[in-house]
Parts: structure tokens; sequence; C-alpha cells
């Protein structure tokens, strides 16, 4: 049975890796991308590529996040960078625990493919992030992944609030004190196509960290 699921990609001036992105869609996954204020063409690129476009207005990761997941009508969402660093076509393996019911949310753990295709200041920021988390949750998840799957119900009921880069975080939070089941599954991590513009600079890490400190502090 051909399962639907729809996959939130948060978007900011990804014109050049949209095309592989969503190429690589598995059957019966459907792309929502979700721009938030694209200058180079990203939105013409994923309506040629067969994506739905939404668009925030309000800058930032966890705005275009939401905007995404309002848009979804599949039982089950996906949430993927779009920039190329992750497979779309390895978004089933995700999904599996939670169709089956054996996991609520499901984290890829990100294995690079090649040196230098996590860059350190994002990996050590990671690190201490994930590290941070275990010992306030109990879940023993080793990285914030952008990749990951859930009942799009369950979800929204989570009532998510962060607008900027702690939005991954608040997640995984939420979900633990909500009781879900969290787990990971390993997933290929590639160099992502163009440059970053949040972890591949010591700058941008520093400014997640700040983010997600804020999480854990409210």
């Amino acid at each position: 049975m051909l399962v639907t699921v729809d996959v939130v990609l948060p978007c900011l001036d990804e014109a050049g890796a949209l095309p592989w992105v969503l190429e690589r869609m598995p059957p019966g996954y459907r792309a929502i991308v979700a721009d938030n204020g694209s200058t180079d063409g990203s939105v013409d690129v994923a309506r040629e590529h067969g994506a739905t476009v939404v668009h925030a207005p309000l800058r930032g990761f966890g705005a275009a996040c939401q905007a995404g997941l309002a848009a979804v009508t599949a039982g089950i969402v996906c949430f993927l960078d779009a920039d190329a660093s992750c497979d779309p076509g390895e978004l089933p393996v995700l999904v599996e625990p939670v169709l089956t019911g054996a996991a609520d949310l499901v984290l890829g753990r990100r294995v690079p493919t090649v040196r230098g295709a996590w860059p350190a200041p994002a990996r050590l920021a990671n690190a201490v992030l994930a590290a941070k988390l275990r010992r306030r949750t109990g879940i023993r998840l080793s990285d914030l992944g952008p990749m990951r799957a859930a009942r799009t119900a369950d979800l929204r009921g989570l009532a998510l609030a962060d607008q900027r880069f702690g939005y991954p975080l608040e997640m995984v939070l939420r979900a633990a004190d909500a009781g879900w089941r969290v787990r990971e599954v390993p997933v290929r991590y590639h160099p992502r196509v163009g440059r970053s513009k949040v972890t591949g600079t010591v700058r941008g890490s520093v400014r997640t960290v700040r983010d997600m400190r804020k999480v854990f502090a409210a």
C-alpha cells in the first residue's frame, strides 16, 4: 500500500539544491517548500519540480517550519533541509517506525559521507546540545538533526512556538515532556549545496546555540 507523506522543506535561497532534492522524493511523498524570502528563484524552481510552495514572511527557521506544517494534509509529516545535505530517498526509513507504532518521533542521526560534510563548528555545537538534551530528558539522542518524521496531528498538538533556530530543540523537548517515544536512525549526510546560512560558520553556530539555549531556559 502506497503511503502518503508530506515533507516540509524550509527554504531560503536554495535554487541550486532544490532540483536534486525534489527529484529524489520517494513515491507518495509530497514536497511542501516553505519559502522564507528567497531572492534566487527558489520558488520558481520548486514549482517547476512539482512542489507545493507556501510563503513564510516572518524570517526564521522555525517560522518557515510552522508555515509548512500548517499546509500539511497527510497523516504523517517529515521535515528535511532543502540544501541537499540529506537524501529524501532515506525518508521511508524514518517513517516506518511511526507507521508501525514503534515510535512517535524519529530523527535522522547524521553520518557524514565525506570529510568536511559536517563542519566542525556545527558538529561541536550539536554535540554540546545533544548532551544537554540527554541530561534534561533522559532520551538517548546523539544528534539534533533536521531530518524527522512524526504523526501530523500529534505534532500540531505540541503547539510549538519558536520562530528561530530553537525550533528543532523545542520539538524534542516538548515531545519528551509529552511522553513520546523518540528514537533516531542513521542517515547519510552529504556536503550541502551552496553556502550554509546557519551552521557552516562559527557565527552561525553560535547564533544557533544561543537560540536553543533560550528554548532550554523557557
